[in-house]
Protein backbone atom coordinates (compact mmCIF):
# COMPACT_ATOMS: atom_id res chain seq x y z
CA UNK A 1 0.00 0.00 0.00
CA UNK A 2 1.29 3.40 -0.85
CA UNK A 3 -1.09 5.29 1.76
CA UNK A 4 -2.25 4.44 5.31
CA UNK A 5 -5.46 6.62 6.46
CA UNK A 6 -7.30 6.51 9.79
CA UNK A 7 -10.85 7.34 9.25
CA UNK A 8 -13.83 8.78 11.96
CA UNK A 9 -15.54 5.60 12.26
CA UNK A 10 -12.38 3.43 13.34
CA UNK A 11 -11.18 2.17 10.12
CA UNK A 12 -7.66 1.72 8.67
CA UNK A 13 -7.61 2.57 4.95
CA UNK A 14 -4.93 1.21 3.08
CA UNK A 15 -4.78 2.93 -0.53
CA UNK A 16 -2.30 1.34 -3.81
CA UNK A 17 -2.43 4.08 -5.91
CA UNK A 18 -0.89 1.92 -8.54
CA UNK A 19 -3.35 -0.51 -8.80
CA UNK A 20 -6.24 2.18 -7.53
CA UNK A 21 -7.31 -0.19 -4.75
CA UNK A 22 -8.55 0.66 -0.91
CA UNK A 23 -8.92 -1.76 1.23
CA UNK A 24 -10.59 -1.31 4.62
CA UNK A 25 -8.88 -2.91 7.94
CA UNK A 26 -11.06 -3.14 10.92
CA UNK A 27 -9.94 -4.04 14.73
CA UNK A 28 -13.21 -6.01 15.69
CA UNK A 29 -12.09 -9.09 13.63
CA UNK A 30 -13.56 -10.53 10.44
CA UNK A 31 -16.59 -8.71 10.15
CA UNK A 32 -16.31 -4.69 9.66
CA UNK A 33 -17.85 -2.76 12.45
CA UNK A 34 -17.63 0.74 12.47
CA UNK A 35 -17.50 2.60 15.88
CA UNK A 36 -16.70 6.32 17.05
CA UNK A 37 -15.35 5.59 19.93
CA UNK A 38 -12.42 3.78 18.03
CA UNK A 39 -12.15 7.02 15.80
CA UNK A 40 -8.50 6.81 14.74
CA UNK A 41 -6.89 9.81 15.91
CA UNK A 42 -3.40 9.15 15.29
CA UNK A 43 -0.68 6.83 12.83
CA UNK A 44 3.21 6.45 13.11
CA UNK A 45 5.19 3.67 11.66
CA UNK A 46 6.23 1.06 14.09
CA UNK A 47 9.88 0.64 12.75
CA UNK A 48 12.34 2.03 10.10
CA UNK A 49 11.27 -1.08 7.47
CA UNK A 50 7.53 0.39 7.64
CA UNK A 51 6.56 -3.30 8.27
CA UNK A 52 4.07 -1.95 11.10
CA UNK A 53 1.63 0.63 11.50
CA UNK A 54 0.70 2.17 15.14
CA UNK A 55 -2.87 3.28 15.00
CA UNK A 56 -3.93 5.49 17.90
CA UNK A 57 -7.65 5.37 18.60
CA UNK A 58 -10.11 7.95 20.55
CA UNK A 59 -10.57 5.17 23.51
CA UNK A 60 -6.99 5.48 24.46
CA UNK A 61 -5.79 2.06 22.79
CA UNK A 62 -3.15 1.77 20.25
CA UNK A 63 -3.33 -0.95 18.03
CA UNK A 64 -0.29 -2.54 16.00
CA UNK A 65 -1.10 -3.29 12.12
CA UNK A 66 1.36 -5.61 10.19
CA UNK A 67 1.42 -4.08 6.96
CA UNK A 68 2.69 -8.01 5.76
CA UNK A 69 0.29 -9.99 7.10
CA UNK A 70 -2.65 -7.49 6.67
CA UNK A 71 -3.92 -7.87 10.31
CA UNK A 72 -3.71 -6.02 14.01
CA UNK A 73 -1.36 -8.24 15.70
CA UNK A 74 -1.44 -6.79 19.24
CA UNK A 75 -2.90 -3.82 21.07
CA UNK A 76 -2.63 -1.89 24.22
CA UNK A 77 -3.90 0.47 26.80
CA UNK A 78 -1.64 3.97 26.75
CA UNK A 79 -4.64 6.14 28.42
CA UNK A 80 -8.10 6.76 29.25
CA UNK A 81 -10.74 7.94 27.40
CA UNK A 82 -11.08 10.67 30.04
CA UNK A 83 -7.93 12.29 28.74
CA UNK A 84 -9.20 13.00 25.77
CA UNK A 85 -7.98 11.71 22.25
CA UNK A 86 -4.55 11.17 21.01
CA UNK A 87 -2.70 14.25 19.29
CA UNK A 88 0.16 12.42 18.85
CA UNK A 89 1.86 8.77 18.77
CA UNK A 90 5.32 8.30 17.74
CA UNK A 91 7.70 5.26 18.19
CA UNK A 92 10.92 5.14 20.16
CA UNK A 93 12.99 1.83 18.92
CA UNK A 94 10.77 -0.96 20.89
CA UNK A 95 8.90 2.09 22.93
CA UNK A 96 6.27 4.06 22.41
CA UNK A 97 5.31 7.85 23.12
CA UNK A 98 1.68 9.01 23.20
CA UNK A 99 0.46 12.58 24.28
CA UNK A 100 -3.18 13.06 24.89
CA UNK A 101 -5.41 16.45 24.33
CA UNK A 102 -4.73 17.07 27.91
CA UNK A 103 -1.11 17.48 27.76
CA UNK A 104 0.19 13.77 29.44
CA UNK A 105 2.96 13.14 27.62
CA UNK A 106 3.90 9.37 28.74
CA UNK A 107 6.77 6.94 27.42
CA UNK A 108 5.61 2.90 27.41
CA UNK A 109 8.00 0.20 26.99
CA UNK A 110 7.31 -2.54 25.03
CA UNK A 111 5.94 -5.15 26.79
CA UNK A 112 5.10 -2.88 30.05
CA UNK A 113 1.65 -1.90 31.54
CA UNK A 114 2.96 1.01 33.26
CA UNK A 115 4.66 4.22 31.84
CA UNK A 116 8.11 4.64 32.67
CA UNK A 117 8.51 8.53 31.77
CA UNK A 118 5.30 11.19 31.95
CA UNK A 119 5.69 15.14 30.94
CA UNK A 120 3.10 17.46 31.58
CA UNK A 121 2.50 19.16 28.78
CA UNK A 122 -0.08 21.93 29.76
CA UNK A 123 -4.01 21.97 28.32
CA UNK A 124 -5.40 21.63 24.83
CA UNK A 125 -2.46 20.25 23.32
CA UNK A 126 -2.90 19.91 19.33
CA UNK A 127 -0.12 18.40 18.13
CA UNK A 128 3.33 16.03 19.25
CA UNK A 129 5.97 16.13 17.12
CA UNK A 130 9.22 14.26 17.04
CA UNK A 131 12.66 15.42 15.91
CA UNK A 132 13.99 13.64 12.91
CA UNK A 133 17.70 13.90 13.96
CA UNK A 134 17.24 13.07 17.75
CA UNK A 135 14.02 10.51 18.62
CA UNK A 136 13.90 11.71 21.97
CA UNK A 137 13.21 15.49 21.46
CA UNK A 138 9.50 16.17 20.50
CA UNK A 139 7.40 19.08 20.22
CA UNK A 140 4.00 19.72 21.89
CA UNK A 141 1.72 23.32 21.64
CA UNK A 142 -1.98 24.11 21.54
CA UNK A 143 -4.73 26.38 22.34
CA UNK A 144 -3.30 29.16 24.83
CA UNK A 145 0.07 26.44 24.89
CA UNK A 146 2.71 28.01 23.90
CA UNK A 147 5.02 25.73 21.59
CA UNK A 148 7.55 24.08 23.86
CA UNK A 149 10.26 21.25 22.79
CA UNK A 150 11.25 18.39 25.21
CA UNK A 151 14.11 15.74 25.71
CA UNK A 152 12.24 12.44 27.05
CA UNK A 153 15.09 11.14 28.70
CA UNK A 154 15.62 14.57 31.05
CA UNK A 155 11.88 15.35 30.96
CA UNK A 156 11.97 17.40 34.08
CA UNK A 157 11.44 20.25 32.05
CA UNK A 158 11.51 21.72 28.35
CA UNK A 159 14.39 22.69 26.38
CA UNK A 160 12.57 25.19 25.09
CA UNK A 161 9.80 27.87 25.69
CA UNK A 162 8.36 30.15 23.41
CA UNK A 163 7.13 33.06 23.75
CA UNK A 164 4.03 34.97 22.26
CA UNK A 165 4.02 37.55 19.84
CA UNK A 166 4.29 41.01 21.02
CA UNK A 167 1.50 42.82 21.63
CA UNK A 168 -0.02 45.22 19.39
CA UNK A 169 -0.39 48.75 18.43
CA UNK A 170 -3.10 49.27 20.53
CA UNK A 171 -1.21 47.51 23.32
CA UNK A 172 -4.12 44.04 23.35
CA UNK A 173 -2.38 40.64 23.77
CA UNK A 174 -2.35 38.42 20.41
CA UNK A 175 -3.73 35.13 21.17
CA UNK A 176 -1.99 32.16 19.95
CA UNK A 177 -2.81 28.52 19.04
CA UNK A 178 -0.62 26.09 17.99
CA UNK A 179 -2.28 23.71 15.50
CA UNK A 180 0.80 21.47 14.03
CA UNK A 181 4.62 21.79 14.27
CA UNK A 182 7.67 19.82 12.23
CA UNK A 183 11.06 20.08 12.57
CA UNK A 184 13.45 21.65 9.58
CA UNK A 185 15.57 18.78 8.03
CA UNK A 186 18.74 18.43 9.72
CA UNK A 187 18.35 21.27 11.85
CA UNK A 188 16.74 22.55 15.56
CA UNK A 189 14.61 24.73 14.29
CA UNK A 190 10.79 24.27 14.25
CA UNK A 191 7.97 25.54 11.88
CA UNK A 192 4.84 26.19 13.35
CA UNK A 193 0.91 26.72 12.00
CA UNK A 194 -1.39 28.64 14.10
CA UNK A 195 -5.75 28.96 13.88
CA UNK A 196 -4.75 32.73 13.20
CA UNK A 197 -3.53 31.80 9.54
CA UNK A 198 -0.06 32.29 10.77
CA UNK A 199 4.04 30.14 10.07
CA UNK A 200 5.99 30.84 12.40
CA UNK A 201 9.72 29.77 12.93
CA UNK A 202 11.39 29.69 16.07
CA UNK A 203 15.03 29.03 16.61
CA UNK A 204 15.74 27.48 20.10
CA UNK A 205 19.64 28.57 19.80
CA UNK A 206 18.40 31.99 18.84
CA UNK A 207 18.73 34.49 22.56
CA UNK A 208 15.10 35.54 21.06
CA UNK A 209 12.00 33.01 22.06
CA UNK A 210 9.76 34.91 20.15
CA UNK A 211 9.95 33.20 16.08
CA UNK A 212 12.61 34.37 13.34
CA UNK A 213 10.04 34.63 10.78
CA UNK A 214 6.97 35.31 10.60
CA UNK A 215 4.21 34.36 7.25
CA UNK A 216 0.56 34.34 6.95
CA UNK A 217 -1.87 32.63 3.94
CA UNK A 218 -5.28 33.35 3.69
CA UNK A 219 -8.45 34.21 6.54
CA UNK A 220 -9.16 31.02 7.61
CA UNK A 221 -7.22 28.67 10.82
CA UNK A 222 -4.93 26.72 10.04
CA UNK A 223 -4.99 22.99 10.48
CA UNK A 224 -1.83 21.25 9.70
CA UNK A 225 1.58 21.86 7.82
CA UNK A 226 4.26 18.93 6.38
CA UNK A 227 7.83 19.79 5.33
CA UNK A 228 9.39 19.04 1.66
CA UNK A 229 12.68 17.15 1.32
CA UNK A 230 14.61 19.99 0.30
CA UNK A 231 13.34 22.21 4.06
CA UNK A 232 13.20 25.12 1.78
CA UNK A 233 9.53 25.33 1.75
CA UNK A 234 6.67 24.37 3.71
CA UNK A 235 2.87 23.20 2.77
CA UNK A 236 0.14 24.40 5.12
CA UNK A 237 -3.74 24.04 4.96
CA UNK A 238 -6.87 25.67 6.50
CA UNK A 239 -10.71 24.78 7.68
CA UNK A 240 -11.80 25.34 4.32
CA UNK A 241 -9.32 23.11 1.56
CA UNK A 242 -7.24 25.79 0.62
CA UNK A 243 -3.32 24.37 0.44
CA UNK A 244 -0.33 26.19 -0.20
CA UNK A 245 3.97 26.23 -0.37
CA UNK A 246 4.87 29.28 1.07
CA UNK A 247 8.80 30.09 0.99
CA UNK A 248 10.79 29.78 4.58
CA UNK A 249 13.08 32.14 3.47
CA UNK A 250 11.29 34.79 2.72
CA UNK A 251 7.82 34.34 4.00
CA UNK A 252 5.83 34.52 0.29
CA UNK A 253 3.10 32.35 -1.07
CA UNK A 254 4.73 30.26 -3.89
CA UNK A 255 1.96 28.69 -4.99
CA UNK A 256 -1.25 26.66 -4.00
CA UNK A 257 -2.35 23.20 -4.65
CA UNK A 258 -6.44 23.17 -6.07
CA UNK A 259 -9.19 20.66 -5.17
CA UNK A 260 -9.89 20.26 -1.81
CA UNK A 261 -13.04 20.88 -0.91
CA UNK A 262 -13.24 19.97 3.17
CA UNK A 263 -11.17 21.24 6.33
CA UNK A 264 -7.65 19.63 5.42
CA UNK A 265 -6.79 17.31 8.54
CA UNK A 266 -3.20 16.07 7.46
CA UNK A 267 -0.98 16.94 5.07
CA UNK A 268 2.55 14.82 4.58
CA UNK A 269 5.00 14.87 1.95
CA UNK A 270 6.68 12.28 0.35
CA UNK A 271 10.05 11.17 1.73
CA UNK A 272 11.97 11.30 -1.48
CA UNK A 273 10.05 12.26 -4.10
CA UNK A 274 8.17 15.56 -4.95
CA UNK A 275 4.93 14.75 -4.18
CA UNK A 276 2.49 15.69 -0.86
CA UNK A 277 -0.91 13.80 -0.03
CA UNK A 278 -3.82 15.54 1.86
CA UNK A 279 -7.24 14.02 3.73
CA UNK A 280 -9.66 16.24 4.33
CA UNK A 281 -13.52 16.15 5.51
CA UNK A 282 -14.50 15.40 1.72
CA UNK A 283 -13.36 11.66 2.06
CA UNK A 284 -11.15 12.42 -0.18
CA UNK A 285 -7.31 11.21 -0.58
CA UNK A 286 -5.31 13.36 -3.22
CA UNK A 287 -2.12 13.08 -4.38
CA UNK A 288 -0.03 16.52 -5.57
CA UNK A 289 2.80 17.20 -7.52
CA UNK A 290 4.94 19.66 -5.57
CA UNK A 291 6.89 20.53 -9.19
CA UNK A 292 3.73 21.65 -10.96
CA UNK A 293 1.46 22.07 -8.23
CA UNK A 294 -0.81 19.66 -10.58
CA UNK A 295 -3.13 16.88 -8.86
CA UNK A 296 -2.05 13.67 -9.47
CA UNK A 297 -4.41 11.30 -7.74
CA UNK A 298 -8.13 11.42 -6.11
CA UNK A 299 -9.42 8.42 -4.39
CA UNK A 300 -13.16 8.51 -2.62
CA UNK A 301 -12.99 6.74 0.57
CA UNK A 302 -16.30 6.72 1.74
CA UNK A 303 -15.59 7.90 5.32
CA UNK A 304 -13.82 11.33 7.28
CA UNK A 305 -10.40 11.38 7.44
CA UNK A 306 -8.28 12.14 10.09
CA UNK A 307 -4.68 11.45 9.90
CA UNK A 308 -2.55 9.55 7.34
CA UNK A 309 0.98 8.29 6.39
CA UNK A 310 2.71 7.99 3.17
CA UNK A 311 5.00 5.48 2.58
CA UNK A 312 8.77 5.66 1.18
CA UNK A 313 7.97 3.51 -2.05
CA UNK A 314 6.98 5.50 -5.57
CA UNK A 315 3.21 5.26 -5.61
CA UNK A 316 3.54 5.10 -9.36
CA UNK A 317 5.27 1.68 -9.67
CA UNK A 318 3.53 -1.57 -9.09
CA UNK A 319 3.16 -2.72 -5.74
CA UNK A 320 3.20 -6.05 -4.60
CA UNK A 321 -0.59 -7.41 -3.62
CA UNK A 322 -1.37 -7.32 -0.10
CA UNK A 323 -1.59 -10.26 1.99
CA UNK A 324 -4.67 -11.61 3.17
CA UNK A 325 -5.77 -12.68 6.28
CA UNK A 326 -6.52 -16.61 7.36
CA UNK A 327 -10.19 -15.67 8.03
CA UNK A 328 -10.62 -14.33 4.68
CA UNK A 329 -9.04 -17.44 3.64
CA UNK A 330 -11.27 -19.57 4.99
CA UNK A 331 -14.31 -17.36 3.83
CA UNK A 332 -12.92 -17.77 0.47
CA UNK A 333 -12.71 -21.49 0.58
CA UNK A 334 -16.56 -21.41 2.13
CA UNK A 335 -17.87 -19.18 -1.01
CA UNK A 336 -15.87 -21.94 -3.37
CA UNK A 337 -17.80 -24.47 -2.23
CA UNK A 338 -21.31 -22.84 -2.34
CA UNK A 339 -19.96 -22.43 -6.14
CA UNK A 340 -19.27 -26.06 -6.67
CA UNK A 341 -22.34 -26.90 -4.83
CA UNK A 342 -24.52 -24.62 -7.18
CA UNK A 343 -22.73 -26.68 -9.93
CA UNK A 344 -23.75 -29.92 -9.07
CA UNK A 345 -27.47 -28.60 -8.92
CA UNK A 346 -27.18 -27.27 -11.93
CA UNK A 347 -27.87 -30.34 -14.29
CA UNK A 348 -31.34 -30.59 -12.38
CA UNK A 349 -32.13 -27.02 -12.87
CA UNK A 350 -31.17 -26.99 -16.37
CA UNK A 351 -33.99 -30.52 -16.90
CA UNK A 352 -36.46 -28.80 -15.17
CA UNK A 353 -35.88 -25.72 -17.60
CA UNK A 354 -35.77 -27.91 -20.47
CA UNK A 355 -39.35 -29.59 -19.84
CA UNK A 356 -40.79 -26.45 -18.48
CA UNK A 357 -39.45 -24.82 -22.46
CA UNK A 358 -41.38 -28.10 -24.15
CA UNK A 359 -44.30 -27.47 -22.16
CA UNK A 360 -44.17 -23.81 -22.97
CA UNK A 361 -43.72 -24.97 -26.86
CA UNK A 362 -46.91 -27.41 -26.96
CA UNK A 363 -48.81 -24.69 -25.60
CA UNK A 364 -47.66 -22.04 -27.91
CA UNK A 365 -48.57 -24.47 -30.73
CA UNK A 366 -52.11 -25.05 -29.54
CA UNK A 367 -53.04 -21.86 -28.98
CA UNK A 368 -51.68 -20.99 -32.39
CA UNK A 369 -53.93 -23.76 -33.94
CA UNK A 370 -56.83 -22.32 -32.28
CA UNK A 371 -55.90 -18.93 -33.42
CA UNK A 372 -55.68 -20.27 -36.92
CA UNK A 373 -59.16 -21.80 -37.02
CA UNK A 374 -61.02 -18.90 -35.27
CA UNK A 375 -59.10 -16.66 -38.04
CA UNK A 376 -60.77 -19.02 -41.03
CA UNK A 377 -63.92 -18.85 -39.58
CA UNK A 378 -64.11 -15.14 -38.81
CA UNK A 379 -62.66 -15.13 -42.66
CA UNK A 380 -65.52 -17.81 -44.05
CA UNK A 381 -68.30 -15.36 -42.35
CA UNK A 382 -66.93 -12.53 -44.30
CA UNK A 383 -67.09 -14.12 -47.08
CA UNK A 384 -70.53 -14.92 -46.49
CA UNK A 385 -71.34 -11.40 -46.06
CA UNK A 386 -69.90 -10.02 -48.83
CA UNK A 387 -71.64 -12.21 -51.56
CA UNK A 388 -74.88 -11.53 -49.71
CA UNK A 389 -74.22 -8.08 -49.83
CA UNK A 390 -73.76 -8.04 -53.56
CA UNK A 391 -76.78 -9.97 -54.62
CA UNK A 392 -78.79 -7.51 -52.58
CA UNK A 393 -77.20 -5.04 -54.73
CA UNK A 394 -77.77 -6.90 -58.08
CA UNK A 395 -81.30 -7.37 -57.00
CA UNK A 396 -82.23 -3.74 -56.04
CA UNK A 397 -80.43 -2.84 -59.68
CA UNK A 398 -83.07 -4.74 -61.51
CA UNK A 399 -85.96 -3.85 -59.53
CA UNK A 400 -84.80 0.17 -60.04
CA UNK A 401 -84.77 -0.90 -63.87
CA UNK A 402 -88.37 -2.73 -63.74
CA UNK A 403 -89.36 0.41 -62.18
CA UNK A 404 -87.64 3.11 -65.30
CA UNK A 405 -89.16 0.69 -67.45
CA UNK A 406 -92.82 0.84 -66.34
CA UNK A 407 -92.71 4.56 -66.09
CA UNK A 408 -91.93 4.85 -69.69
CA UNK A 409 -94.80 2.69 -70.34
CA UNK A 410 -97.15 4.23 -67.99
CA UNK A 411 -95.87 7.87 -70.05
Amino acid sequence: MDVWLGAETGLLKGVSVSRKQAVNFSSSGGAIRLSREQEVRALCWGGAGETEVLVGQADGIVRTFSTEKGAFTASRRCGEAGEGCFSGLLALGPALATCTEKGAVRVWKEDGDEAVTEVRAGGHVSRMRQSPVDPHRVATGGKENPLKIWDLENPDKPVFSAKNLRDTYLDLRQPHWVRDMAFLPESDKVVTCTSYHQVHIFDPSSPRRRPVLEAVFGEYPLTALSLPADGLTVAVANTQGQMALLDLRKGMVRGVLKGATGSVRALQCHPSLPLIASCSLDRFLRIHSLQDRKLQHKVYLKSRLNCLLFSSSDPNTEAPPLKVKEEEEEEDEVWDAMEYVHERGGVHEEEEVNEEDRSVDKEDESVQEDEVQEEDRSVDKEEVQDVAVKTKRKTEAKDQKKRKKRKKGQD
